[in-house]
């Protein structure tokens, strides 16, 4: 697909908070949650997972500490290089309706797949009222993973949504190596997988996209949201890294919008607010009659700095 030019002047996201938590609750004692990696904005809360944290953090306002919730065992080394060797990287994060039974709805997070040990998802339950269970269920990714490494080599999951009766996963691109892609299953794949009843399940398509580049660096997905109707939007970051594993320097970031039949229907480049950083990479949306609410996470690649919610609005 060819690359979308961007629309006229820069989409400006405004600062709702800094996802602040209690410093003791926090393995490493820090005042924030850092590395936000996927959102997702429902009961009256924003459940937000990081790349760099066995924990669940949830804000119920726009002023309190959020609380942290541990979705998996021990915690991760203070040292930079040995939590990144040995995170989990959970990337992506979905809500999932009335699941394995329950009346209730459940939280989906999924590992990037960039390493071996990247292919763990965590399925969270919710109560009535939406909050957090402290039993959670570990499952295996590569049933869904393998089946894509094989179509696309190197993988980098940042996003998931459920589209209609889809399960949808954002690959995301890194220059010379691998594309952007969305690859669409059933979404009854899902539970199959999670339940263990599946050993392998391979996408109805994958859909590649060119979402264009600042000051020379490609984008690539970060998250994604579904719209009512069919179609999609989705936050993007030209990261100048050389692959999936290691972090770089960020030249900006964008939102897009996909429509019914799959086709990008526009591309806006962000403005980050002043102190933010340009890197967005959890993206909820509501659409209105006056357009769509888009709020974002995101993520320094620094822990010594809070991820941001913003709000920006098409």
């Amino acid at each position: 697909m060819d690359s979308m030019p961007f629309m006229p002047g820069a989409l400006v996201a405004q600062p709702l908070r800094s996802l602040l938590v209690d410093a003791g609750r926090h393995p490493r004692g820090q005042p924030h949650f850092s590395a936000a990696s996927g959102l997702v904005c429902a009961h009256g809360r924003a459940y937000v997972i990081s790349d760099e944290e066995h924990h669940l953090a949830v804000f119920s306002d726009l002023h309190s500490p959020g609380t942290l919730h541990r979705i998996l065992p021990g915690d991760l080394p203070h040292s930079k290089k040995a939590r990144k060797r040995l995170k989990p990287d959970l990337e992506a994060l979905l809500l999932l309706p009335a699941f394995n039974g329950s009346a209730h709805s459940a939280l989906v997070a999924f590992g990037s797949g960039s390493r071996p040990n990247r292919d763990l998802g965590v399925v969270i339950p919710l109560n009535a009222r939406g909050e957090p269970s402290t039993r959670v269920q570990r499952f295996d990714l590569k049933p869904l993973y393998e089946p894509l490494r094989e179509a696309l080599g190197e993988i980098n999951i940042e996003g998931a949504m459920l589209l209609g009766d889809e399960l949808v996963l954002l690959n995301r691109a890194v220059t010379g190596r691998s594309k952007n892609a969305a690859a669409h299953y059933r979404a009854s794949a899902l539970r199959a997988v999670i339940e263990g009843r599946r050993r392998r399940v391979a996408p109805r398509s994958i859909r590649t996209y060119r979402l264009g580049s600042i000051d020379g660096t490609e984008l690539g997905f970060t998250d994604g949201v579904a719209l009512p109707g069919g179609g999609w939007v989705f936050c993007a970051a030209a990261e100048n890294t050389a692959d999936s594993y290691a972090d770089g320097p960020c030249r900006g970031a964008a939102l897009g919008v996909v429509d019914a039949r799959g086709e990008v229907a526009a591309v806006h480049r962000l403005a980050p607010p002043p102190h933010a950083a340009l890197k967005v990479e959890g993206i909820a949306a509501r659409r209105h009659e006056a357009g769509i609410d888009i709020c974002l996470v995101t993520d320094a690649d620094d822990p010594l700095q809070s991820s941001q919610l913003l709000l920006a609005r098409l």
